[in-house]
């Protein structure tokens, strides 16, 4: 990896020679560093020399995810040699310490960018050069970006189906938004000097970062089925498709090879996924159309294949997003292609589908972005009358959770509430909690069946009879449990009074349990959900406060705007006394900080009086420290009235921006 120097290039020596003597001292660090990895024993010539088989040697760590049946394979061939690998090595450290400016940040991964250039397929399919090309390519230059995707696409299947390549090429893939307003421009003389390199020829052949991806497409279209089925290659497959769409979606903060499950990893594992969207020319379209016409025609695949599935599930999302008609008439060959599978049977040839775990997944998707008229379709064709036995499946409740938070309109939903409510003490029984969530939340999003799914829910947990019972809804619902097994009765007290128990304690809380109360206060009527926090022992409501689930809790009974503010205020009022506990637990704290969010000046003055009586405390703990600065505890103690002032500001600011949020 010498460096290499063009033929003829006087007018551009000149330049960087020119532009050398004006470089102060300071950036004379960043060029002694990148010359020194540029030495051939930093850098060695060597590198090129692989054969096809080393390159797709290298070795990562990926996670389940990406473990595919290359694995084994791939460990025993050799990646770089150690001396490239400590280059690379080098090259990662200084990246990690940050340069002083802009300009010296460019230079330096402009030469390094030089070393790689001509060994790419090499150094992507290394593990540890592989990670510093991603890292490189998130501050790359449209030049750096369009030559790099130029040579991979040409040797795309040495790299887009290696556990290393296929990571470059997703990150390489990632940056396409980034230059969005610079896609059609051709790539000028004066990129190439500023870049102090030249052109490759595969570069020269594309002109522009369109034409790069377009060739990437089309390289792509060839062998379509092999990379989707590809354990690598498919995720590199989902991020193309998106970009086509300009609809990409990952996960904020990490890593790309730690986010490539970009449309489902975000919803099963809680994490909040960053969307970015942007205009896409019109060749990204017709690649676009043209990469869903391989899905339609190899729909078998896409059905039966767990690697391949995942590729139809990201086309319908951004299809839906961005070409709602191609998206429903991709749908419906689908659900055409599954009638036509069994159509003699008695039953929905669906059903089959739903209840295997790659065909329930993509079925799910079909769910979420089917249109109105399709939904009804496939409600009255497939679900009708089998939604209690698909509740009660272990794959198939997933389904009819989409469902449930995909119903357009209040009147079909109250179809499939009457329908589901018969069996919904079997399916609490069999612990498919995911869907009593669910059905909670479409009942307070189409405002209906609210009082019949709370008097259900009460049976379901022996507490609707006698109506003394019903005082401790909430602590049954939070812990998932009968009021017989709560306070440990026998068969001979199933139906006897409800009497208070200073013995028994609110301990565990569940996530479900949690997610439904929130729901539940969100009902036009949340009145016997308000009395039975009210009726709550102090203890019991701050140990819902500091629980990792209970906490949000507090949340929806902030936020609902069906919650009376006299009730709200009497059930906030049990927590004083309470405040210095909660101020030192990581979710208590978090709880105490909504509260005077949303408190009058007296309260926060009630608030503040009582924690700087134990101010000392707060400030040595991890949690209530934070507290202390955020309340001004110290201003409150010595400077009192600017403490008011601020806070009566405070106040009414955050009472303007709820205004405007509301108009």
């Amino acid at each position: 990896m010498g460096s290499k120097h063009k033929p003829g290039g006087d007018k551009k020596l000149k330049k960087r020679k020119k532009r050398e003597e004006g470089d102060g001292g300071e950036k004379e660090e960043v060029r002694l560093a990148a010359s020194d990895m540029k030495t051939p024993e930093a850098a060695p010539e060597g590198i090129s020399g692989e054969t096809e088989r080393d390159r797709e040697g290298a070795t990562v760590t990926r996670g389940p995810e990406r473990k595919g049946r290359r694995g084994a394979k791939d460990s025993q061939r050799p990646g770089l040699d150690p001396k490239s690998v400590g280059y690379f090595r080098r090259v990662s450290e200084m990246l990690e310490k940050g340069f002083e400016s802009q300009e010296e940040k460019h230079l330096f991964i402009s030469n390094v960018f030089g070393e790689v250039r001509g060994n790419e397929v090499a150094v992507s399919t290394d593990a540890t050069g592989s990670l510093v090309l991603e890292k490189l390519l998130e501050s790359a230059s449209r030049l750096q970006l369009c030559q790099l995707l130029s040579v991979l696409s040409h040797r795309l299947g040495d790299v887009c189906c290696h556990r290393c390549g296929g990571h470059v090429l997703e990150t390489a893939l990632l940056q396409i938004p980034r230059f969005r307003d610079n896609l059609l421009e051709t790539l000028t003389e004066e990129e190439e000097e500023e870049e102090e390199g030249e052109l490759n020829k595969e570069a020269k052949e594309c002109g522009t970062l369109e034409a790069a991806v377009v060739q990437l497409c089309t390289r792509v279209k060839e062998r379509f089925l092999d990379y989707a089925q590809d354990t690598h290659s498919s995720f590199v497959l989902r991020t193309l498709i998106q970009v086509l769409g300009g609809f990409v979606t990952h996960l904020g903060n990490q890593t790309n090879r730690k986010s490539s499950r970009t449309l489902n990893s975000a919803k099963h594992s809680g994490k909040v996924s960053q969307v970015t969207e942007f205009e896409v020319p019109g060749s990204f379209s017709e690649e676009l159309q043209g990469l869903i016409s391989c899905v339609q025609e190899n729909i078998k695949v896409f059905v039966t294949s767990g690697v391949a599935s995942p590729v139809f599930q990201v086309a319908l999302e951004v299809l839906h997003r961005k070409l709602p008609p191609v998206c429903n008439q991709l749908c419906r060959s689908l659900l055409d292609y599954l009638a036509l599978r069994n159509p003699s049977a008695e039953c929905s040839p669906l059903l089959m589908f739903l209840k295997d775990q790659t065909g329930s997944r993509l079925l799910e998707k079909v769910i979420e972005v089917a249109d109105r008229k399709l939904f009804k379709k496939l409600y009255k064709s497939h679900f009708r009358e089998e939604l209690v036995p698909l509740s009660l499946h272990e794959i198939a409740n997933f389904a009819v959770q989409r469902l449930l938070a995909a119903v357009p309109t209040a009147k079909l939903f109250r179809k499939l509430f009457d329908e589901l409510c018969p069996g919904l003490e079997a399916v609490l029984a069999r612990g498919h909690m995911g869907v009593i969530t669910q059905l909670a939340a479409a009942c307070a999003k189409h405002k209906a069946r609210e009082d019949e799914l709370l008097r259900t829910l009460m049976e379901a947990f022996h507490c609707a009879d006698p109506d003394s019972r019903q005082i401790a809804c909430v602590s049954l619902f939070a812990c998932l449990l009968t009021y017989e097994v709560y306070y440990s009765l026998g068969e001979e007290q199933s139906t006897s009074e409800h009497q208070p128990s200073t013995e028994r304690r609110l301990r565990d809380v569940s996530f479900h349990g949690s997610l439904l109360l929130q729901h539940l206060l969100h009902f036009q009527d949340p009145s016997a959900v308000l009395l039975s926090l009210a009726a709550m022992m102090e203890d019991d409501l701050v140990t819902l406060a500091c629980d990792q689930a209970g906490s949000h809790v507090f949340d929806a009974l902030l936020s609902s705007g069906s919650v009376p503010e006299k009730r709200r205020k009497k059930i906030l009022g049990k927590l004083k006394g309470q405040y210095v506990k909660m101020a030192c637990n990581k979710h208590g704290s978090r709880v105490l900080d909504q509260i005077w969010n949303a408190a009058t000046i007296g309260v926060k003055q009630n608030i503040a009086e009582e924690l700087t009586a134990r101010e000392s405390e707060l400030r040595s703990d991890p949690f209530g420290h934070h507290i202390v600065r955020n309340f001004a505890l110290a201003h409150f103690l010595k400077r009192r009235q600017d403490w008011e002032e601020h806070q009566a500001a405070e106040i009414k600011r955050r009472k303007m921006f709820a205004d405007i949020l509301e108009d």
